[in-house]
């Protein structure tokens, strides 16, 4: 997974050919945390198909409120810039998670 931030978020997601899956999360984001391992796992599985990121908004506030991330976590896809799905909060489930990116293989 390429970790994100401030600098590199347009190069690697807003300038990316193709589908690109952004991990939102934070610090003090519980159920980041737990999310986290699961993401790692989609990232093995389907990363020779999607381009897998995550970015901690704890530094990088003004970039999340951009693309309207208000609560944690968000798990979204990105397809030639453009944000086409997320997950918000409660319906960030593994399921959910998972067959959100079985869509854009």
């Amino acid at each position: 997974m390429i970790e994100l931030n401030k600098d590199n978020f347009e190069e690697e997601v807003l300038k990316a050919d193709g589908t690109v899956f952004v991990d939102y999360s934070s610090d003090g984001c519980v159920p980041c945390a737990a999310l986290m391992p699961f993401v790692h796992s989609m990232a093995d599985k389907y990363g020779d198909k999607i381009k897998f990121t995550g970015l901690n908004i704890t530094k990088a506030r003004r970039l999340a409120i951009s693309q309207k991330v208000m609560g944690l976590p968000v798990m979204a896809i990105y397809q030639n810039g453009e944000k086409v799905e997320e997950l918000v909060k409660d319906d960030c489930t593994e399921e959910n998670i998972e067959n959100m990116i079985k869509k854009y293989l």
